[in-house]
């Protein structure tokens, strides 16, 4: 009895201390490298997409330009045993380049839409990258040694002449430099008609799905040259297209669950066992609108930006332009949970839509325990809630306020009536600089921030681990 006693108090207590874990978290700045936090300020180098790696030790993010940069977390150093591994450039590849679809008249971006990272099956890491209509999968490699005292050839690798060769010796491995390789495995063209604004791999590790406005396909990883469609929303009469596909994700642990999202706030979700073509679903998730906040807007505020299963499957998150909204795939009515990221632009958005800010794309984050929710905003701010007390914080990602080591200050967006000191005004909002991708470490308290073409990597000194 007294150990039973004994083991609540001890669950209590953990769960007080998880209560307050956001107010006691201090932010700062990991030391910055060139390549991480000052790129060249062209459109070429403006981040499209970040993504961690399953064990959270690669980082790897993608650009405008067709590139994709890979970070690897540096070992802790002997000095600082405690200290964290810093990321630092690990490759550099050109991902896509521009096309031209001469049939349509065309020009085929190079930017990067998404890199998703398939699970480590050996030495070798794999991944995918996707522009508007071409997928390809690359597979990273490390080499240290190569091998010397070949028979047959030189040291140039030239072919001897065979009437030289009068003994045999056995080939050694010398050590070298590390060389990281990057080289392409699978290219999956030809399998959509419109722009593909997500891509995600199931957690059978053989298949992946793509989506584009109005499709989605199911690719085999080792097949190229087909895909089964298994969601098609296209009207025979285009004129009487009402919505389009914005995001979509495989469940994390059933490998025929997947859910998209669309331009009219709601989402479906789907089950491949059911039928082949899942364009009936399974559950609609919808919440209904107010009339009495109906405005010409609505429509455009409410289409889900981004979709993400928890870690544990049970919920999911989505974003619009003013919210973040947590789901239970066991309720379909409402969402439980919805936070308000910036409402204060409620009443600007009439130029928000002018200057087509109000299409702006916001991505959306768990942390590793699915008590955390992230997503970025304007002028370079960041919002983080924390679940399980309802509070909430704005930090900012600019060189200004991120210096090393410096721990990140709460911001404050003052909408009318008493200003504080470091206070910012609505009306000084700078629309031009956004933080829309977002990506949190699986297991640690370290986040991946892209802003325009600058990418800055914070980690909470006080709670390394997740609680």
């Amino acid at each position: 009895m007294e150990r039973e006693l004994e083991t609540r108090l001890r669950a209590w207590m953990e769960g007080r201390a998880e209560s307050r874990w956001l107010e006691k978290c201090q932010w700062e700045l990991a030391e910055p490298h060139p390549e991480t936090t000052q790129l060249e300020s062209v459109r070429a180098d403006i981040i499209s997409t970040v993504e961690f790696n399953h064990t959270g030790e690669l980082l790897a993010t993608g650009d405008k330009g067709g590139r994709v940069v890979i970070f690897q977390r540096e070992p802790e150093s002997k000095n600082a045993p405690h200290s964290q591994g810093e990321y630092d450039v690990y490759s550099t590849f050109q991902s896509h380049e521009p096309e031209f679809d001469y049939l349509k008249s065309l020009e085929i971006e190079e930017k990067i839409n998404k890199i998703k990272w398939l699970p480590q099956q050996n030495a070798a890491h794999s991944l995918l990258s996707t522009n508007d209509k071409t997928i390809k999968l690359w597979k990273i490699t490390e080499r240290d040694k190569r091998p010397e005292g070949y028979n047959l050839k030189d040291e140039e690798g030239k072919l001897k002449d065979l009437s030289t060769v009068t003994s045999l010796q056995v080939p050694v491995l010398k050590p070298m430099d590390l060389m990281v390789e990057v080289s392409p495995r699978r290219v999956f063209a030809n399998g959509h008609t419109y722009h593909i604004n997500s891509i995600s791999v199931n957690s059978d590790c053989e298949t992946y799905m793509s989506a584009d406005d109005l499709r989605i396909n199911l690719w085999h990883l080792a097949i190229t040259d087909r895909s089964f469609n298994i969601v098609d929303i296209k009207p025979a009469n285009m004129e009487d297209l009402t919505e389009v596909i914005t995001a979509s994700e495989f469940h994390p642990h059933h490998c025929n669950l997947f859910v998209y999202s669309s331009s009219k706030g709601s989402l479906r979700l789907c089950d491949m066992r059911a039928a082949a073509l899942c364009d009936k679903h399974s559950k609609l998730f919808e919440e209904p609108e107010d009339p009495s906040n109906r405005s010409f807007f609505s429509e455009i505020i409410s289409s889900v930006s981004d979709v993400k299963f928890s870690h544990s499957g049970r919920y999911m998150l989505t974003r619009d332009y003013l919210t973040v909204k947590v789901w239970d795939l066991n309720m379909e009515a409402r969402p439980i949970e919805t936070y308000q990221v910036h409402d204060y632009l409620r009443s600007k958005l009439c130029s928000l839509y002018e200057n087509d800010c109000i299409f702006d794309k916001f991505e959306c984050a768990w942390n590793g325990s699915d008590s955390v929710i992230m997503t970025g905003a304007y002028n370079n701010f960041f919002r983080m809630f924390d679940r399980n007390t309802k509070r909430d914080v704005t930090l900012e990602a600019s060189r200004e306020s991120s210096k090393p080591r410096a721990v990140l200050k709460p911001r404050r967006v003052c909408v009318g009536g008493k200003r504080r000191r470091d206070d910012i005004s609505v009306d000084s909002l700078d629309f031009t600089k956004k933080i829309l991708h977002t990506a949190w470490h699986p297991a640690e308290n370290i986040i991946a921030i892209a802003a325009t073409n600058n990418l800055y990597i914070f980690q909470d000194k006080v709670n390394s681990e997740m609680h």
